[in-house]
């Protein structure tokens, strides 16, 4: 067969996002190959191995639990306007297979985990590493004629224009690749410390004191904490889970059901963990559901209609004015529909109830501001303070409240979890858990409302990244419930302790001990020579500890998104600044970088939500848009690079 083309791309980042430009490049080789040779030669670059990447390690503990049940994920499209993939499934249908003819790669580990794991259970990062893994195997063995790939276990340290539409791409290891386009798929990458944090650390180094940074938990030294001595652990959101679990099980203690209440047993060599964060209480569990999205909650509200509703009308939404009061309008009316149907003598007369919240809730004009002062007046007449929803208070449990000693919090922090472990159990039949679930459901829409400047800058800045973000990521990305049960079950056993709301962290020099305190606790402040960041590096272009992200912004190559505040004033958002589509970066003078390509966590200024990867296709749905989102990116990409 003639070759008609030769190709040659570099991708720098081998985890689920690069390896998805890396599918959708073979997927549409194969094609393309009645149509005509195209000889493409891929080299993937990235320290760890290609698939899993840096998070998704398969050597890693095993306690550290995806935070998505086994139906959800997946690497490889399932879209029929996508050319086919050329192999692969969903982890799902990757597990399903795997427990019917497990290959013999499987470790006696995999093959133990596989033996219990169902649909909806919650699996480790260890095995979708696995998964990762075994697909790039696959892949690469069913790779098209003429496709060529080199994986390259070492990083990028620079991205070159040459001049004639090439690029060079140097590596550590010295050598340099000359390649026709580039693929920026860098995924988590470390960041650098924010001046309190390095005040923390240097104050750790010259006073003997054990000083944790922000870290993929599998990165972490645990044996650095001590057994039996206090630890402050900053942070209560999914890392404080992998933290809570690697200190306490992962040291030989065990979590014992007693009657359908779990208890935990202490090997003796667990540190006693002091929790803080803002909210003084983690992160809400999820429900139990059938399905990634409550099948009892449809938005009314806040649906593909209304968007285009604005659209039509020539209208750019701003998150606070235009889109919250819809999707606020789903939460309620998620909320009290559940709580008639699950608690039918919550309300006396549940049908004129709905009726008259139905009326209140429908928004007749888009101006009408009153709508929250109509609902209250149904509320007052039908639904008692007890039943009340309190969104705000959802988020902020021990909001406005104080305690006179640390064990009073303990107990009240128990309580929540206790509470929000059995709401969780009860699934859609919990009123505030299918409140959560409209929010998530609205999430899932509001990924695509807000992409590409679909909302103001004003309102991105101060709504949906001001508030909006850490509000619902507090309500409907937490852990599966078993770990709120784990952390009752630790604090009851005095294993671990909590600080309070608003907690303010300082080092005593004088006692060589960092402290902790709550302006809401009145107790004295906790001590510890340990502390941990339970969190994860965050994700600002402008403090990426990236060699090859500082040369290119360096270089004027990339530059980070501007944004401006309703004050009129610029801020620098988190992302790069990018021209879709593909996603191509803008350079410091304004011109588009050709032939160069970003795709995930580096687009946070274009797209929300870009930490989840891409989600698999729910039999009966629903299935939104925003969902393999970044599996279609991959394939603009592809589908860019193949045409050049």
């Amino acid at each position: 067969m003639e070759i008609t083309q030769s190709i040659r791309t570099a991708i720098i980042g081998a985890g689920p996002r690069g390896t998805s430009v890396l599918e959708r490049l073979l997927a549409r080789s194969a094609a393309q190959a009645a149509s005509g040779a195209v000889r493409l030669h891929i080299d993937v670059i990235d320290p760890y191995p290609a698939g899993p990447g840096h998070v998704w390690q398969p050597q890693q503990s095993r306690l550290f639990l995806m935070n998505t049940q086994s139906f959800y994920p997946t690497l490889i499209p399932e879209d029929p306007a996508l050319a086919p993939p050329v192999a692969g499934t969903t982890f799902d249908q990757w597990r399903t297979r795997q427990r019917r003819d497990p290959s013999p790669a499987l470790t006696e580990d995999e093959l133990a985990e596989l033996a219990v794991l169902d649909s909806t259970d919650f699996p480790s990062r260890a095995l979708y590493g696995r998964y990762l893994r075994d697909t790039v195997e696959e892949l690469t063995s069913k790779a098209p004629d003429g496709v060529t790939i080199d994986f390259h276990g070492t990083s990028a340290l620079s991205v070159v224009p040459v001049g004639d539409g090439t690029f060079d791409v140097g590596l550590a290891t010295g050598a340099t690749l000359r390649t026709g386009s580039v693929v920026l798929a860098l995924g988590h990458i470390p960041s650098r410390l924010n001046p309190e944090q390095r005040e923390l650390q240097a104050s750790a180094q010259q006073l003997g004191l054990q000083y944790l940074p922000p870290a993929v938990p599998a990165d972490v030294d645990w044996s650095r904490i001590p057994a039996g001595e206090p630890v402050l652990v900053r942070g209560m959101g999914l890392n404080f889970f992998d933290t809570m679990v690697q200190l306490t099980e992962g040291r030989g203690g065990k979590f014992i059901s007693n009657g359908g209440a779990l208890r935990y047993e202490p090997s003796g060599q667990e540190p006693h963990i002091i929790a803080a964060s803002r909210r003084g209480t983690p992160y809400r569990a999820k429900a139990a559901l059938n399905g990634y999205y409550p099948a009892s909650v449809t938005l009314r509200y806040f649906t593909e209609a209304a968007l285009e509703r604005f659209r039509t009308a020539g209208i750019r939404p701003a998150f606070d004015h235009d889109f919250w009061p819809l999707l606020h309008r789903d939460a309620l009316w998620a909320y009290y529909s559940t709580l008639v149907r699950s608690q039918p003598n919550a309300v006396p007369d549940p049908k004129a109830f709905l009726t008259a919240l139905d009326e209140a809730l429908h928004p007749h004009a888009h101006s009408a501001g009153n709508w929250e002062d109509n609902v209250e007046s149904v509320l007052a007449v039908h639904v008692g303070p007890r039943h009340r929803l309190d969104l705000a208070g959802l988020a902020g449990p021990l909001a406005g409240r104080s305690f006179a000693a640390r064990t009073e919090l303990d107990a009240a922090v128990v309580e929540y979890l206790l509470d929000d472990a059995r709401r969780s159990a009860l699934g859609e039949d919990d009123p505030v858990k299918m409140a959560i679930g409209a929010l998530h459901h609205g999430r899932a829409v509001l990924k695509t409302a807000v992409a590409d400047g679909g909302i103001t800058d004003e309102s991105w800045v101060a709504g949906l990244r001001g508030w909006f973000e850490s509000f619902v990521e507090g309500l409907a990305s937490g852990p599966p419930a078993l770990r709120a049960e784990q952390l009752a079950a630790l604090a009851k056993a005095g294993v671990v302790s909590f600080v309070g709301p608003d907690p303010k962290f300082a080092v005593d020099r004088r006692n060589r001990v960092f402290t902790a305190a709550s302006p809401w606790v009145h107790d004295v402040p906790v001590t510890a020579r340990a502390m941990v960041e339970a969190l994860a590096p965050g994700n600002r272009i402008s403090a990426a500890d990236s060699p090859v992200l500082e040369q290119l912004l360096r270089d004027g190559l990339v530059r980070p998104r501007l944004m401006m505040t309703v004050e009129g004033a610029p801020v620098q958002s988190t992302g790069l600044d990018v021209e879709p589509h593909p996603y191509r970066p803008v350079a410091a003078n304004g011109s588009v970088t050709e032939g160069l390509y970003v795709l995930g966590l580096q687009l946070s200024s274009m797209q929300w939500g870009t930490a989840i990867a891409a989600e698999a296709v729910q039999p009966g749905g629903p299935n939104y848009r925003s969902g393999q989102r970044t599996l279609r990116d991959a394939d603009e990409i592809a589908a860019a690079i193949l045409s050049a």
